[in-house]
């Protein structure tokens, strides 16, 4: 069993890479010119700081979801995978000069992440999934996560384009608002991210169709989390097309991409929690 030292070591090394950029890089408050870094200088500190929790955070996942010949994915594993593989592209992200300017959520991303990586151990799973080892599987949980996770993404940078536009109207703005890139730059970004997320989304439910028999062991049945999962594609596929031949945008954008998050939350996490915590099934 995975040593509860690794949980706690984890949950330490992201609660002090939050405590520490929260001051400087969330906080408004006022920085001295000793304490000054070059934005380069500051995205490699970053990149060696967030390292150490990310790994231990991989370490924990693969430690509690590959048990044997199958896999144990309850609601636990599950969201804890979904935060980790968000924070490890918006870590990857960091690499890129353009990208460079969203690193200033690493304090509140690394608190949630703390969270998470905890739910493990607090909400084990029940019992392995059936069919774990065939590559179709695999393919399927890998292609769903990375869409969850590109969605996790854009529903914070829409949140966060939310609160820019409001605090464009007000004198006072926080540092890390100073620090972002415009608007309309922040709007192609939210799209792309989007895409990606709805490109991965499309390739995941097209594999629980066509994989169905041999993956689940059963035809395509009629379910909440089947009934959800296809409005979420529907509402972004709607949103993309609307973006294309209407040119929507601005809050718009933002209300159609936290509904679509929110939905696709309601069909996996959502049925699982539900399954899980609450039926005990």
């Amino acid at each position: 069993m995975l040593s509860i030292l690794v949980y706690i070591s984890a949950f330490l090394f992201y609660t002090l890479v939050g405590w520490y950029f929260w001051p400087t890089r969330w906080k408004n408050q006022p920085i001295s010119p000793s304490a000054e870094v070059s934005t380069s200088s500051i995205a490699k500190g970053e990149h060696f700081i967030m390292l150490a929790p990310l790994t231990l955070h991989g370490l924990i996942l693969y430690q509690t979801i590959f048990i044997n010949t199958g896999l144990s994915f309850g609601v636990g594993n599950a969201i804890s995978s979904i935060v980790w593989l968000t924070a490890l592209i918006y870590w990857f992200s960091g690499f890129f000069s353009r990208l460079r300017e969203l690193q200033n959520l690493i304090a509140p991303i690394a608190i949630v992440a703390a969270i998470a990586v905890l739910l493990p151990l607090t909400l084990p799973s029940l019992r392995p999934l059936a069919n774990t080892e065939l590559p179709a599987f695999k393919a399927h949980l890998l292609v769903a996560l990375l869409a969850y996770s590109l969605f996790t993404i854009a529903a914070l940078h829409a949140i966060l384009m939310t609160i820019l536009e409001y605090r464009l109207h007000h004198p006072a703005m926080s540092r890390v608002l100073m620090n972002l890139p415009p608007l309309l730059v922040m709007e192609k970004m939210l799209f792309r991210i989007i895409w990606a997320g709805f490109i991965l989304l499309t390739l995941t439910l097209l594999s629980g169709i066509i994989f169905s028999q041999e993956v689940f062991g059963q035809s395509v049945t009629f379910s909440h989390k089947t009934l959800f999962s296809f409005i979420s594609w529907g509402v972004f596929a709607a949103l993309l097309i609307g973006r294309h031949f209407y040119g929507w945008r601005g809050r718009t954008a933002i209300r159609w991409t936290l509904t679509g998050f929110t939905i696709l939350l309601l069909a996996y996490i959502g049925s699982k929690f539900v399954l899980e915590i609450i039926l005990h099934r």
